[in-house]
């Protein structure tokens, strides 16, 4: 029996076709492009953890990440459900690194902090992922809020401070303490304690190194 276009039954089948067929479009575009999608989210975080290392920076070449990657980091045994970490030895010395996922104002923040193994100085700190406030608590994604991070004293309470300041970043690397994003009070808190686990997790995982 043919359906009239005006008819009930045939809006409800040419829905369902419709979006049988968007359904089925979809399912092979996530088929098609899962390995690439793979690929891209393994190069993000070996960049990541070569840049908190030190060992990797904007000049660095997407050809050159991998061999770096595979050649400097080692892969350490999972200090927790959810993190991974990593070590390198850089001039001699020994370094940590951890990826983290904590609580942010808005969703999960997920980063990465390297320091020496007594978790004294900071080497680097990299936000990989983020759902904070476009152009408030978003702004712990730029260069000049994470870049505040490396070569940061560690304070006697194993922490370093988010506090309001220029706004721009705070220079000085001996007083444990970096500038908040103005206007971004509760992700500045939870980038502290996000900081502040990281390190326990580096100075646990460096007594065992």
């Amino acid at each position: 029996m043919k359906l009239k276009k005006e008819s009930i039954g045939y809006v409800v089948v040419f829905t369902f076709v419709a979006c049988a067929a968007f359904v089925v479009l979809l399912a092979t575009a996530n088929e098609a492009t899962k390995n690439q999608v793979k690929a891209n989210q393994s190069y993000a975080s070996h960049y990541a953890v070569l840049k908190a290392f030190g060992l990797a920076d904007i000049a660095t070449s997407k050809a050159d990440v991998e061999p770096k990657y595979t050649s400097l980091v080692k892969e350490l045994p999972d200090p927790a459900p959810g993190m991974a970490a990593y070590s390198t030895v850089i001039d001699g010395a020994p370094f940590v690194a951890v990826k983290i996922t904590n609580a942010g104002l808005w969703g999960p923040i997920t980063a990465i902090l390297a320091a020496d193994p007594k978790a004294e100085r900071v080497r680097g700190l990299e936000i990989l992922d983020q759902q904070e406030t476009p152009g408030l608590g978003g702004r712990i994604g730029e260069p000049w809020f994470s870049a505040q991070f490396s070569g940061e004293k560690v304070g006697t309470d194993g922490k370093i401070a988010v506090v309001q300041g220029s706004g721009k970043g705070d220079p000085d690397k001996e007083n444990s303490s970096v500038d908040a994003v103005t206007g971004a009070s509760r992700t500045s808190d939870f980038v502290r304690n996000l900081v502040a686990n990281a390190l326990a997790t580096i100075q646990r995982i460096g007594g065992s190194l």
